[in-house]
């Protein structure tokens, strides 16, 4: 008897875990579909008619994504006069080619129709990242800048939390030069959660490292940000040891002013705490208190070269 038990729980076990094993079962995918506010993405369950054929389950979204959803309260993703021209998949990477009335979407409505496109193929097992050309160009956002492959982290406010309501907005961050003892802004576009901090999201942008040739990042890769608050006009950034494993070709000043400089757009925020897991006793290095508030400096800033 008690084996009879033992097999049919190692039965159930196998199953459960056969099952765990499978990214995507044919009724568990989510078309993300745009509130008719467009402020937000509304998710609504979707069974594909096959997902055995990988590039006629991708064509069958995006044919989804046009059609009108079912939920009262949201519209289809890609409108009507968007056409999309080509759409090629090779080792997890999806190119969407649209054409030009894709340029003519404004920027809330632009921001929402990726969002869900790239969260509703993304779905697809081993499709990994996500391009969006127009008329065979590379998409450009507000600033210029290439946008690129966009992945799961593209529409993220934390790890593993979905952006659903976004919002668009640049702000500047500063690097260092290749010779590490000056600062230089970037100014960059983001797409963030509306429920995010413009401190943590400077900090999370600050943490990604420059997206211009000739900065260097001046936080190691790596570092976690621990918390970030504001209080009385001064900004406390609480970082992980990993802080600690610096890059000594770039000078104490600009990594400490780097953070301060960045932060310091914030409306509220006047002068900059930085503590290591909590720690601010001792020095940054060798001269920069970690105890002491920092206003900013902006007389370390340069222009970039290749600007």
């Amino acid at each position: 008897m008690n084996k009879k038990i033992i097999l049919v729980f190692l039965l159930l076990l196998i199953a459960t875990f056969s099952f765990g094993c499978d990214k995507k079962s044919s009724s568990d995918y989510k078309i993300f579909y745009i509130d008719i506010d467009v402020t937000k993405l509304i998710p609504q369950d979707y069974k594909p008619t096959s997902t055995s054929d990988k590039k006629k389950l991708i064509k069958e979204l995006l044919s989804q994504l046009r059609e009108k959803p079912d939920n009262t309260e949201a519209r289809q993703t890609i409108p009507n006069n968007v056409k999309i021209n080509k759409v090629s998949q090779s080792d997890g990477l999806v190119v969407i080619d649209f054409n030009k009335k894709y340029k003519e979407l404004s920027t809330t409505e632009e921001v929402l129709c990726r969002a869900g496109i790239v969260r509703t193929l993304l779905q697809v097992n081993g499709i990994n990242k996500v391009k969006f050309t127009i008329n065979g160009d590379e998409l450009l956002d507000l600033s210029g800048n290439v946008v690129g492959y966009m992945d799961e982290e593209t529409f993220v406010d934390n790890p593993g939390e979905q952006i659903n309501s976004i919002m668009t907005e640049e702000i500047s961050l500063y690097f260092a030069n290749e010779d590490g003892n000056k600062l230089v802004k970037e100014n960059r576009v983001v797409h963030y959660s509306s429920n995010i901090s413009k401190e943590k999201l400077i900090m999370q942008q600050l943490l990604k490292g420059p997206e211009k040739k000739g900065l260097l990042a001046t936080i190691p890769k790596g570092t976690q940000l621990i918390n970030v608050s504001v209080s009385d006009g001064v900004c406390y950034v609480n970082l992980d040891e990993t802080f600690k494993n610096q890059n000594y070709e770039i000078t104490e000043p600009v990594v400490i002013y780097s953070i301060v400089n960045s932060l310091s757009q914030v409306d509220e925020v006047s002068k900059v705490q930085i503590s290591i897991n909590g720690d601010t006793s001792g020095n940054y290095r060798y001269n920069y208190a970690l105890s002491k508030m920092y206003a900013p400096d902006f007389s370390l800033i340069v222009s970039n070269k290749e600007d």
